[in-house]
């Protein structure tokens, strides 16, 4: 059976949507972390670490930046450079 000519100038776009979607998630994550000022966001299996007080203005500050995240990585944008965004509501 003949194998069929691949086209060149078809992209692998699972692949890419993947990606993009791993870098987004990683920028957001590093993002929050720094609103939080967290170490890590992994768990590590220590209440005493595991567990944080968190303020109502940084609970605002992280749905802003999902929201924003979302909207930029639905609208096809690269990833954003980790940069904290903070707010004195």
């Amino acid at each position: 059976m003949a194998k069929r000519p691949t086209n060149p100038t078809k992209r692998n776009t699972t692949n890419s949507t993947t990606d993009t979607y791993a870098a987004h998630r990683e920028a957001l994550s590093e993002q929050v972390r720094k609103l939080l000022d967290l170490e890590t966001l992994a768990d590590r299996k220590r209440d005493s670490l595991d567990f944080h007080d968190i303020s109502v203005s940084s609970i605002r500050a992280i749905i802003a930046a999902a929201f924003d995240a979302g909207v930029q990585a639905a609208s096809g944008k690269p990833a954003p450079k980790s940069s904290p965004t903070t707010t004195n509501e």
